[in-house]
């Protein structure tokens, strides 16, 4: 089995990944200090960095081209409530990266 490795604000969690979660359930099951109001893309506020396995990830979604501009998302960033895992035998690792 792969490797899931999220960093919080402050805190950080590893656990197995589990295919078709997103990376913000994720978070919430590893009780990350991670915010978020929405889990449908509106909000915004779950923006993260993908730093490891950004190809073992769904693509990009409508949501995270609504709210996020081209830069950020070419750069890497993502919604984690959007970012769901396609493959189990992989590494993925986030870091939560808040607009504020």
């Amino acid at each position: 089995m792969g490797e899931l490795k999220l960093m919080g604000r402050t805190r950080e969690g590893q656990a197995e990944i589990i295919v078709g979660q997103t990376l913000l359930q994720s978070a919430i099951e590893l009780q990350l200090d991670w915010q978020y109001r929405c889990e449908r893309g509106t909000c915004a506020q779950c923006r993260c960095m993908i730093e490891e396995g950004h190809l073992q990830l769904n693509g990009i979604t409508d949501a995270e081209w609504d709210r996020m501009d081209e830069d950020e998302l070419r750069a890497g960033y993502r919604l984690a409530c959007q970012a769901k895992v396609l493959e189990a035998d992989t590494t993925i690792a986030a870091k939560f990266a808040p607009y504020y």
